[in-house]
């Protein structure tokens, strides 16, 4: 079953007719800046990328809801952590298509460019698959993994979507 609802969701994610010259970017965040992400989305797609995101924020979208404690059933249900891998799994297949990343960064947690343990893995699969990895704001020194990121070699768009940042290639 478990297979069969991966499958349904994959074949329904964003591979309608991709341009053999256009890039793929797979969005990454934190759960709390899905509403962001999902804007980000819309600015990349203008601009003519493909554009891969998390099941849950176009779930988000799907329902309007945006509380994140609705979709985070795992505090409460342990049960539910299968969900919780499902979806970690499902995001890293994206990152694997993908041509690069970017990870959507804001204030959490009164940390200014937060990003959390699932982010970091997800930018560990980018690095290791050797895709450029592109932070939308500065992480800060006081991040808890700010030597790691730093060691990834992240681009900083510093907010700014325009093209010319976006040079993807193989990093």
């Amino acid at each position: 079953m478990r297979a069969q609802m991966e499958e349904g969701i994959l074949s329904s994610c964003s591979m309608k007719h991709v341009a053999k010259n256009q890039k793929t970017v797979a969005l990454c965040a934190s759960t709390s800046f899905y509403k962001e992400l999902l804007a980000i989305e819309k600015e990349l797609k203008e601009a003519g990328f493909n554009v891969l995101v998390p099941y849950t924020a176009k779930e988000m979208q799907r329902t309007g809801n945006f509380e994140v404690d609705s979709y985070k059933t795992w505090y409460h249900d342990p049960v539910a952590y299968k969900r919780k891998s499902f979806l970690m799994r499902n995001h890293f297949k994206k990152i694997v298509r993908s041509d690069a990343i970017l990870v959507v960064n804001f204030r959490k947690h009164n940390v200014e460019g937060y990003i959390g343990g699932n982010v970091l893995m997800e930018m560990a699969i980018a690095f290791h698959l050797r895709k450029r990895i592109f932070i939308f704001n500065e992480v800060l020194a006081q991040s808890s993994f700010h030597e790691e990121i730093m060691g990834m070699q992240p681009i900083f768009i510093q907010g700014n979507l325009d093209l010319h940042l976006f040079n993807i290639e193989e990093a």
